[in-house]
């Protein structure tokens, strides 16, 4: 099987989740990473300089044998069945894909204040955002680990439910969107230790070691120290 993996060069979970069930799973695939520039071009034509469609001109893209799939939810479940991080039992491969629709729904929460110009309003946006919202999406996902009387999600063991969740924490906890306060997490008591479980699971540092840089790896040694601190 031929697979390849387009995002860009940073460890967003839209394209982590996939990379590391890949990794987990010890799948081959090619990392492609691509430059800001470069998908200024897929967005003009619809395609990469290879001839490989870009369905809705977005990013992740996933292509297995030349055959391409778009959208984060679809290429996370592909993958993580790939790697074995996806339940074969329907109820809990509902359950997983509820998670990574609730990611994307916190992902749409932010986008506003990601495109507004206005550095003042932009401020008042996230402060609202760290107040309500995200508490708010945070409660419900603490909730559901409760309920499955893990430490997981789903099951008793890791699926891409928990991968992707635990890299949006992170990105929303690393200070990289200005004015998000980065101690929400630590409200929430399973959110926090879901988040400190996965960051010490040994395949994820691996994945850790091999493929970030310093920066962003300091970013998880960050995280990491935040989730510890009292809430």
């Amino acid at each position: 099987m031929n697979i390849k993996l387009v995002y860009f060069n940073f460890p967003f979970w839209r394209a982590e989740v996939a990379r590391i069930s890949l990794f987990i799973g010890d799948v081959s695939f090619e990392d492609t990473r691509i430059t800001s520039d470069e998908f200024s071009l897929i967005k003009e034509s619809g395609e990469m300089k290879d001839g490989t469609k870009i369905p809705f001109s977005q990013m992740p893209v996933l292509v297995i044998n030349g055959k391409t799939i778009a959208q984060t939810g679809a290429i996370a479940r592909v993958c993580g069945k790939l790697g074995g991080l996806y339940p074969e039992d329907i109820i809990k491969a509902g359950q997983v894909d509820q998670i990574i629709d609730a990611a994307t729904d916190i992902n749409v929460l932010i986008r506003p204040s990601m495109r507004e110009t206005d550095p003042v309003k932009r401020k008042e946006m996230r402060i609202e955002l760290s107040k309500h919202d995200l508490p708010r999406y945070f409660g419900f996902l603490d909730y559901l680990i409760s309920e499955n009387n893990s430490n997981y999600f789903v099951g008793d063991k890791m699926t891409i439910a928990d991968i992707a969740i635990w890299r949006l924490i992170g990105w929303l906890s690393s200070g990289v969107i200005d004015d998000i306060d980065q101690s929400i997490v630590n409200k929430f008591t399973n959110l926090k230790n879901l988040c400190l479980l996965i960051n010490n699971n040994e395949k994820i540092k691996e994945w850790v070691s091999k493929t970030y840089n310093e920066v962003d790896k300091k970013r998880i040694a960050d995280f990491e120290q935040n989730l510890t601190l009292p809430s």
